[in-house]
C-alpha cells in the first residue's frame, strides 16, 4: 500500500464544484465525479471528511444584500443548502460503495445526525466518509472557517481547499499570462499579503492549530489522490520549518 502523507483529512468544496461551471443547483455528473475522487483517496485506507458549501443554491451574504431578508435569517438559509448538499453527496457515495455519514451543526435529526466531535472521529476511524453540513450553526461564519475548524477538532493532517485554478498564483492566473504557480507559503505570508486563498480567520485558526492547508485544483483526475500521498500538487500552506 502507497504510504500516505495525510492520513486523515478535511476536504473543502465549494456548492458551486457542485453545478456546471457559471450555473446553479445540482449536477449529477459532477457529483459523481467529486465522490469517485474522494473513493480514490478511502481506499488508499484514508480518513477522509468533507465540507461541502451551499452557493450552488443560496448565499446568505448575497440574499441578504439582493433582498429585505435579514442577514442572519439569510445565513441560516446558506447554513440549509450545505445540509442539501451533504444529503445529495451521501447518498451518490453511498451508491458507489462507500460508507457515509452526515453530521450537522443544525439539529436536523429526520435526516441527519447532529455534530459531535467524538462520534465524527469514530466514523472516520471505521472508515467512513463523514460530511460535515450546516457550518458551524452560527451565521456571519463562512464554511471556509467552518473546514478549519472541523479540520482542528478532528486533528486532522491537513486542510484540503479546493479551488478553480491549480494553487495560489502570483497573480490571477485568468487574466495575467504571466502569473505563476506558488508552490508554497507560510501562514503569516498568506495573512500578510492578504492572499485570496480562504477566509483570514480560517487560515489563522489552521495556523495555531497546526493544520497544513493544500490549495488544488480537483478538476484533474487524481489530484486529491496524490495530494495525500505527498506528491507536489497546488499550493501547500504551512508553517516554515514544517514544510
Amino acid at each position: 500500500m502507497s504510504k500516505l502523507k495525510y492520513r486523515r483529512v478535511v476536504l473543502k468544496i465549494s456548492g458551486e464544484g457542485l453545478c456546471r461551471p457559471g450555473g446553479s443547483g445540482i449536477d449529477p455528473e459532477q457529483v459523481r465525479r467529486i465522490a469517485e475522487e474522494i473513493k480514490q483517496v478511502a481506499d488508499l485506507a484514508a480518513e477522509v471528511a468533507v465540507v461541502i458549501g451551499g452557493g450552488n443554491i443560496v448565499r446568505g451574504a448575497e440574499l441578504a444584500r439582493d433582498s429585505v431578508v435579514p442577514k442572519p435569517a439569510a445565513h441560516y438559509a446558506g447554513m440549509l443548502a450545505t445540509v442539501i448538499n451533504a444529503i445529495v453527496i451521501q447518498e451518490v457515495m453511498e451508491s458507489i460503495g462507500l460508507d457515509t455519514r452526515v453530521q450537522s451543526a443544525i439539529n436536523i435529526d429526520r435526516v441527519c445526525e447532529g455534530f459531535i466531535r467524538r462520534r465524527a472521529v469514530r466514523h472516520l476511524e471505521k472508515g467512513r466518509v463523514v460530511i460535515f453540513g450546516g457550518g458551524t450553526g452560527n451565521p456571519f461564519v463562512t464554511t471556509d472557517t467552518c473546514a478549519a475548524l472541523r479540520a482542528s477538532e478532528i486533528q486532522a493532517d491537513a486542510l484540503l481547499k479546493v479551488t478553480k485554478v491549480d494553487g495560489v498564483f502570483t497573480a490571477d492566473p485568468k487574466s495575467d499570462p504571466k502569473a505563476t504557480l506558488i508552490p508554497s507559503l507560510s501562514y503569516n505570508e498568506v495573512i500578510d499579503r492578504r492572499l485570496a486563498v480562504m477566509d483570514l480567520s480560517a487560515v489563522v485558526m489552521c495556523q495555531e492549530n497546526s493544520v497544513p492547508i493544500v490549495v488544488f485544483n480537483m478538476s484533474e483526475p487524481g489530484h486529491m489522490r496524490d495530494v495525500v500521498l505527498g506528491k507536489p500538487i497546488g499550493t501547500l500552506i504551512c508553517d516554515p520549518d514544517a514544510a
